[in-house]
């Protein structure tokens, strides 16, 4: 839920930001700012929680520290190049392609009642997917409508 709150008020803001700035109301670069801020916002967790982020990896995936590790530092890179337009657009598509492959620990975490944040399994559960997998969704059209599309 907290990804998806700094995504829509980064983006409001950066709404307003954009026409006091440039006198013009830019949705797209909008959208690539909020992606941006929402994606290190993100990545924190990767440092801040490591050890709850490590258990969200099912047991045939080796060195979950240095992928937990490694996925927040993609996270970070990824919201920077979305800022840069040479690159954006693979930015873009390899962000898309990071989300889905995000997905199935998220699962995961979900079926195995992981909560990240403690590194327990007290979790919500699988009920948690009817908002997770929704907002994975919302994650990648965005990337796709305001890095690529526009």
């Amino acid at each position: 839920m907290k990804p998806l709150i700094v995504l829509v008020i980064s983006f409001a803001i950066a709404l307003v930001v954009s026409k006091l700035a440039l006198d013009k109301v830019d949705v797209a670069l909008s959208g690539r700012i909020a992606m941006a801020i929402m994606l290190v916002f993100t990545s924190m967790a990767h440092f801040a929680f490591t050890k709850g982020m490590e258990m969200m990896i099912p047991p045939f995936i080796p060195y979950k520290k240095a992928t937990v590790y490694l996925t927040g530092v993609i996270e970070i890179c990824a919201g920077v190049a979305l800022l840069i337009a040479n690159v954006r657009i693979l930015a873009a598509w390899l962000l898309i392609l990071f989300f889905i492959l995000l997905l199935p620990a998220n699962i995961y975490a979900a079926i195995k009642h992981i909560d990240y944040q403690k590194g327990t399994f007290e979790g919500n559960g699988v009920n948690y997917l009817w908002f997770r997998v929704p907002l994975q969704v919302l994650f990648i059209l965005w990337a796709y409508f305001f890095a690529i599309r526009f």
